[in-house]
């Protein structure tokens, strides 16, 4: 298929760029696959659209404060006895590799191999006596960067770093929490699973008294999820892994509730993406292939691309946003409704004055 398929028009002024509060006070278009129809909700309605037993599956990663502010580090001049602080680079970390080393995403110039960085605290204007080196330079603007091995990135990042934002995010967020899901758990991604900032407490609460069950995995979501594909067509899209994690307890309540007949809903394409990669695992490759097991718990990568033609195994709805165009994400829901669907659910939202993208509104397909 031609990624040109999955372009659509959108007006700037679409795009939100502040949450709307209550987190449940977003809108919620109902989408459902099996009459074509389309209606008009708020995200606290959710409950109308679940039944006692549905099974629902969270994406609790946590986004980290991988924004670091820094400067290159020239090397003496003769007769100069300190080191002297050049231009301002802006890191992104993407992912970590290994103890030290991380895959970034950086701002500035000549940001060669080799060229040394000392990090600054969060407002950019003081060392915080933090270094890095670049020792590998890639496509994009990437890099590798390694800081010291014994360095304790979590601790490390919490003091000297920032939540970022996505880049078509322009206004500042007073709350960087707001940035979070109320059930962020593990620390790992560049980015928030935005289908689940619509979740209150309260809303949970209620779900939870209505009958309805949650599971939760961990994909730590990097920015090549929301890169547009630059492909001419979405065959030749290389996809970046990422790293998930199914346990083997939330295993267990996906193919008892699959067994039963009750329905799997996930909540954001993350969790679309954990879930039919662990079926994979399971090696659900033909029609009751399986047995009773749907999906088989793991730890890893993946690198699962999903486009129009793919057979769900797990999901049987879908929360999600309102997705960019020509993404790996648009992609994903239109192969779980349908292309055509989508076009007229999209088209829907803008004449409706739907909020766009992260802080944007929700729909549900069922």
């Amino acid at each position: 298929m031609k990624t040109s398929e999955f372009d659509y028009e959108l007006d700037p002024e679409r795009i939100a760029q502040t949450p709307v509060e209550p987190r449940d006070a977003s809108r919620l278009m109902v989408v459902n696959r099996a009459d074509g129809t389309l209606a008009h909700r708020h995200f606290r309605d959710i409950g109308d659209y679940l039944s006692a037993g549905d099974l629902l599956i969270f994406n609790d990663t946590r986004v980290i404060a991988a924004r670091l502010f820094t400067r290159k580090i020239h090397a003496p001049e003769p007769g100069e006895t300190e080191r002297r602080p050049g231009g301002r680079v802006e890191l992104l970390l993407l992912s970590r590799i290994n103890d030290g080393l991380w895959r970034v995403l950086v701002k500035g110039k000549r940001v060669r191999k080799g060229t040394r960085l000392m990090v600054l605290d969060p407002g950019g204007k003081h060392q915080a006596g933090i270094e890095a080196t670049v020792i590998e330079v890639g496509e994009r603007g990437e890099r590798v960067v390694a800081f010291d091995p014994a360095l304790d990135i979590g601790t490390t990042l919490d003091r000297v770093g920032t939540v970022p934002l996505p880049p078509y995010i322009h206004t500042a967020l007073d709350d960087s929490e707001r940035y979070q899901t109320v059930y962020a758990r593990w620390p790992g991604s560049a980015a928030a699973p935005t289908a689940g900032l619509h979740f209150t407490p309260e809303l949970l609460l209620a779900l939870r008294q209505k009958g309805i069950e949650f599971g939760f995995v961990t994909l730590h979501i990097g920015l090549d999820t929301f890169r547009p594909v630059a492909t001419e067509h979405i065959e030749q899209h290389a996809m970046h892994s990422e790293y998930a994690v199914l346990d083997w307890q939330t295993a267990q309540r996906i193919n008892q509730a699959r067994l039963g007949g009750r329905r799997v809903i996930a909540v954001g394409t993350t969790a679309v993406r954990v879930l039919e990669s662990a079926a994979q695992k399971a090696a659900c490759v033909e029609d009751n292939a399986c047995g009773w097991q749907t999906v088989a718990a793991f730890e890893g990568t993946t690198d699962l691309f999903i486009t129009p033609g793919y057979r769900f195994r797990v999901v049987d709805r879908l929360i999600t946003n309102f997705h960019l165009p020509r993404s790996t994400l648009l992609m994903l829901v239109s192969a779980f409704s349908d292309l055509d669907l989508m076009r007229r659910a999209y088209q829907a939202a803008i004449e409706n004055d739907y909020r766009f993208y992260s802080f944007g509104d929700a729909m549900i397909i069922l």
